[in-house]
């Protein structure tokens, strides 16, 4: 993702959020500089309450966005604080033409999904709601829907062991393992 030909440093930003963070697009369109500190050493981004470091490689769109944010070359966007800048004068990005934008590259709602479902098997409901800037409520569906998942997978592999031929020994690899 980071190494895509033809893929600007906005859309790698934004898909590194999607992909990493679980961000919604109207999210990331949403972002300024504000949410955003860029120092020699480190890159932070703050979406609920806590800014998130962005180690290196993740950092480099980003630097590369602070040096050149795009559509500043007209009257329209002499001093906006958007990330994301839009073509409209003043404006962010449209959310939609984000996600637009990315979907020559993969599925924003599939990944940002997916991601969520991954990060609640990390850390508990509330850090990352807070960290992450949804609601806990949010967060909560998200692990029920992960929790019911695996649980679903650690039953059809019980079910497969099961069904397994025995060896020529006559003993299962549960049993040569007890």
């Amino acid at each position: 993702m980071l190494q895509l030909d033809g893929l600007d440093a906005r859309d790698r930003a934004a898909a590194i959020l999607i992909l990493v963070f679980g961000q919604q697009a109207e999210n990331i369109a949403r972002l300024t500089w504000h949410d955003v500190t860029i120092t020699e050493d480190l890159v932070t981004v703050r979406f609920g309450t806590i800014q998130i470091a962005l180690p290196d490689p993740l950092d480099l769109p980003w630097r590369e966005l602070a040096e050149n944010p795009g559509h500043d070359l007209t009257a329209s966007h002499p001093s906006t604080n958007w990330v994301f800048r839009g073509t409209s004068p003043g404006r962010h990005i449209n959310p939609g033409h984000l996600t637009v934008r990315l979907r020559r590259i993969f599925s924003t709602r599939a990944a940002r999904l997916g991601t969520l479902h991954e990060l609640t098997k990390l850390a508990p409901v509330a850090i990352i709601a807070d960290a992450l800037g949804y609601s806990p409520a949010t967060i909560e569906r998200h692990a029920t829907d992960s929790a019911a998942a695996y649980a679903q997978y650690i039953a059809a592999a019980r079910t497969s062991r099961r069904n397994t031929p025995r060896a020529a020994t006559g003993r299962t690899f549960e049993s040569a393992t007890s």
